[in-house]
């Protein structure tokens, strides 16, 4: 099977820079499990540690069908070093300047569709930290859980067109639960 094949099969896949929520679908874990091994793989000791984050690792949650993966590296230079290997993979690397502290990575038909996208981060460091937390209290918490679907969902409808819009609009909802830890 192809790849393009196996994440229409996952029900993955947004058109490029647009917002489409989906169902919360079982077969998003084990599509993330697929892609953890096949970044692990390429990147081999490179990558300290690998996690599935954002609301695709919210069970019961609408999320965009887009796979995201936190992969913690030595040093946030380190991620120049992934470049060749997550092409390799059919990544495309889309710059350090999008997300402050974060290399990112998409995979998808470029241009068209994204299916997943690799954030390159500091093991351990402010960006994993604080991404971890955040799915870890979703994930623990039903109730916060439902709000940010709520919040979602709305502003997906506001932002169909924007996906930078879209994400922009969570950014307060998101920096409240942070401050909890002191990682807004």
């Amino acid at each position: 099977m192809q790849l393009q094949e196996q994440d229409e099969s996952f029900g993955l896949g947004v058109r490029h820079l647009t917002v489409r929520l989906s169902d919360s679908n079982g077969k998003w874990r084990e599509a993330y499990l697929l892609e953890e091994n096949r970044i692990r793989n390429a990147l081999g000791p490179l990558a300290l540690d690998i996690q599935h984050f954002g609301s695709t690792a919210i069970p019961g949650i609408k999320a965009k069908p887009i796979i995201d993966i936190l992969v913690g590296i030595p040093r946030l230079e380190d991620g120049f070093a992934c470049i060749g290997p997550m092409e390799t993979i059919g990544y495309d690397y889309a710059g350090a300047d999008i997300v402050p502290d974060d290399h990112l990575f998409g995979r998808g038909i470029v241009g068209e569709t994204r299916t997943h996208l690799a954030h390159v981060v500091e093991y351990q460091g402010f960006n994993w930290r604080r991404n971890l937390f955040f799915c870890d209290r979703l994930q623990n918490d039903p109730a916060l859980a439902l709000a940010y679907e709520e919040l979602k969902i709305d502003l997906a409808q506001k932002f169909a067109e924007s996906r930078a819009a879209y994400t922009g609009a969570k950014k307060d909802f998101i920096d409240k639960v942070l401050a909890e830890a002191d990682l807004a």
